[in-house]
């Protein structure tokens, strides 16, 4: 119990320095996002956001631009060469920086569910490590359904388990997407190699529409929410329909928008240094020894339970 108990609530980390952040939320509806006529407009509209944007942040949802970067030059030639000139400039304020969700790769290496880091200290990609089958990846014996449901881009690879952050200023921006932040273990490895490495600012970006409104968007909220306690940093969430949200390092929600209207949303953020008695320990144990610790705690009170209600 003694052990559990470490892992409580306690304030283990300290302010790392803030910034502003704004996080666009598109409201693009599912079967809208690849009609390929609609693609112009809502690729402007992008656009337009990314370089009217203010705060030192600016962050798009999943796959907020649909195409491959051929595709997308086919169709709106220069797109990324005015994105990235617009940020290594800081646009119209030093350390502006922007992540943008982006497909990304060809025929012949593959494709990736993938977040583009723009006006950073260096380039910067992360490729989505936790694929959803069938949306995103193919179980063995399954390809018929995929082109039955003509998905696009239905097989990615897999990102690496363990990849960089995003740097910006004095502060280190680990994306996530999608449902990757259901797995606080696999959050965790981003602690391995100790605080001076460590995310001060987790970034989440998502694309539920396929569940409409369902509790979904409210689910994927507190799921956030709920890596934010654990490691106590900051989770910021830009999404397509909901929910876009600042949640701070103690997993409340400062700031959100409505679901299901288009948007951007600008805060304050305080970034964390320090690592939670969770970050340090399951970043390098995994989270199974911890889980069978807390069994064993729970079978063992109850055994004692039983013990004491029937006598002798």
């Amino acid at each position: 119990l003694g052990a559990l108990a470490l892992m409580g609530p306690g304030q283990h980390t300290v302010a790392a320095g803030s910034f502003t952040a704004s996080l666009l939320q598109t409201n693009v509806a599912q079967d809208e996002k690849f009609a390929f006529e609609r693609l112009p407009a809502a690729l402007q509209a992008v656009a337009a956001q990314l370089l009217a944007a203010r705060a030192d942040l600016v962050v798009t949802p999943e796959t907020a631009v649909p195409l491959l970067p051929d595709q997308l030059e086919e169709v709106m030639p220069g797109y990324w060469e005015g994105l990235r000139a617009h940020f290594a400039s800081g646009g119209v304020a030093p350390q502006r920086a922007a992540l943008v969700g982006v497909p990304l790769g060809d025929a012949a290496s593959g494709y990736t569910n993938s977040v583009l880091g723009l006006g950073g200290v260096a380039p910067y990609r992360y490729d989505k490590t936790h694929l959803v089958p069938f949306g995103e990846f193919i179980p063995t014996g399954f390809r018929w359904f995929t082109e039955m449901m003509h998905i696009p881009l239905g097989d990615f690879n897999r990102g690496a388990a363990t990849q960089a952050s995003f740097t910006m200023g004095a502060q280190r921006l680990a994306p996530n997407i999608c449902y990757e932040d259901l797995f606080g273990e696999e959050l965790a490895l981003r602690f391995a190699q100790g605080d001076a490495h460590a995310p001060t600012v987790f970034v989440n970006i998502s694309n539920i529409a396929w569940f409409g409104a369902t509790s979904a968007i409210a689910q994927h909220l507190n799921i956030s929410r709920l890596r934010a306690l654990e490691f106590q940093r900051p989770m910021l969430r830009a999404t397509n329909t909901g929910a876009t949200a600042v949640i701070d390092h103690h997993g409340r929600v400062s700031a959100q928008l409505a679901p299901f209207t288009a948007g951007v949303l600008t805060a304050p953020v305080q970034g964390r240094s320090g690592l939670t008695p969770y970050a340090a320990w399951v970043s390098r144990t995994g989270l199974w020894p911890w889980l069978a610790l807390a069994l064993a705690v729970v079978l063992g009170a109850v055994r004692s339970a039983r013990r004491k209600a029937v006598p002798g």
